[in-house]
């Protein structure tokens, strides 16, 4: 084997490393999406498959270096977790039409702010992203505890066994493994559950059998979108909450390889990531960020170039073409679900509380006002029917716990800290 061939076979192994690591986050959201809005376990293979297709297309975009679009990092890709308590609630509220419209002009939202946002970077300190990401965590937690008790409301023994299986066998594999291993241990989890639960008979294989063997994505396949003023809204926070979690990702991946970024740069990974948007709205998937736990996989990996993601991207397009693989995540039993979205909840919330360990609490006390206020409203309000007596609109708006939090994070900061800017 030459050396070229070498470097190849190399970089292949890492991509489908990459793959590994964020396929388990992948899942789950159309996973919890399509179950709040009970979709058919046909429309959830589709949801499943077109989603990993468009997240290596959403990656794609973002390895370019051009003058128009792409950062040209090894970032990969994925659904953005604050998009799912969003995007049920318009769901169940207004239908899927709702949600994709909401999408559609969320992506075209951002295409248009890139430039914008990339001159006020310096507007989403550590303290709005470390409070906004720690509020997403906390408030998927609890959708994670129903999984774990199948959603009923008598949860069986079999359930909180199946559950606490998954999490303890997720705990051993991040304690006693290392390196590859430990950086899908959430995978592994989900795997070793959904065995235990098939020798326990609680596995049906029929969406896997009844799955076609290839499909192409459709564009609007959920039907025509309906552009609704308050889903709308919704998104357009969510998307820029999105902008703000991405910003971190890319400059950790600039500080790892090395890479200046200007605002230029900046700007054409915002409108790579409002493409990715677009295309998730019309194709009816999901919004995309960059994904963090991939930054872990670049830095234990030593190898800063993109070729490892091109090939990452090229596996999920590949897999996406292919429904049997996305009809297999429906196997999954929801305890076991359950167990992993846990502690995947867990991680997402202590990673918010890592980025707030670098403010200076202790020399400016708005930051502790601006933390506590947010992330407490967040939490408080989510799902909350305090403003049930408001229209539809506003009560989406008011009671979804990401964008409150977000919302008062942001305006905080900018009249308390405005002396500082």
């Amino acid at each position: 084997m030459n050396h070229k061939e070498k470097k190849h076979s190399q970089a292949a192994i890492l991509g489908l490393q990459h793959l590994l690591a964020m396929y388990s986050g992948s899942i789950l959201v159309p996973i919890m999406i399509a179950s709040a809005l009970g979709y058919s376990s046909q429309q959830l293979t589709y949801l499943i498959s077109t989603d990993i297709f468009m997240c290596g297309v959403a990656t794609f975009l973002q390895l370019q270096l051009n003058k128009y679009f792409g950062i040209g990092l090894p970032v990969v890709l994925g659904v953005a977790f604050q998009s799912v308590a969003p995007l049920i609630m318009i769901g169940q509220k207004h239908g899927s039409g709702a949600v994709f419209g909401a999408l559609i002009i969320s992506g075209v939202y951002v295409l248009l702010i890139a430039g914008f946002c990339s001159k006020i970077a310096n507007f989403f300190p550590a303290i709005v992203t470390g409070s906004v990401i720690t509020t997403i965590g906390l408030t998927l937690i609890p959708v994670a505890i129903g999984n774990m008790g199948n959603n009923s409301e008598k949860p069986t023994a079999q359930s909180l066994l199946l559950a606490a299986v998954t999490i303890l066998i997720i705990l051993l594999v991040n304690i006693f493994a290392k390196g590859f291993l430990k950086s899908i241990a959430i995978l592994i989890g989900l795997m070793a559950g959904t065995i235990v639960a098939s020798c326990m008979g609680l596995v049906d294989f029929t969406p896997v059998t009844q799955a076609p063997l290839m499909h192409v994505p459709t564009p609007f396949y959920f039907g025509i979108p309906k552009f609704e003023f308050s889903s709308i809204i919704m998104m357009c926070i969510i998307a820029t909450v999105s902008l703000v979690e991405s910003t971190g990702v890319y400059f950790a991946l600039s500080d790892i390889s090395k890479e200046t970024l200007d605002s230029t740069r900046l700007r054409n990974g915002y409108r790579a990531e409002g493409i990715a948007v677009l295309l998730g709205g019309i194709f009816n998937t999901f919004p995309y960020t960059g994904f963090s736990q991939n930054v872990g996989l670049v830095k234990l990996s030593g190898i800063k170039t993109r070729l490892p993601i091109y090939y990452a991207a090229s596996f999920l397009i590949l897999l996406g073409l292919l429904p049997k693989f996305g009809a297999l995540a429906q196997i999954i039993p929801s305890p076991v679900l359950g167990g992993a979205m846990l502690i995947m909840f867990g991680f997402v919330s202590v990673q918010g509380m890592q980025i707030l360990a670098r403010v200076d609490f202790e020399h400016n006390e708005h930051d502790f006002l601006i933390a506590a206020v947010s992330i407490s409203a967040g939490v408080g309000l989510n799902g909350s029917n305090l403003f049930n007596s408001l229209p539809t609109g506003l009560q989406m708006f008011f009671s979804n716990g990401i964008v409150m939090a977000s919302v008062i994070a942001i305006v905080l900061n900018l009249i308390l800290n405005h002396k500082k800017k």
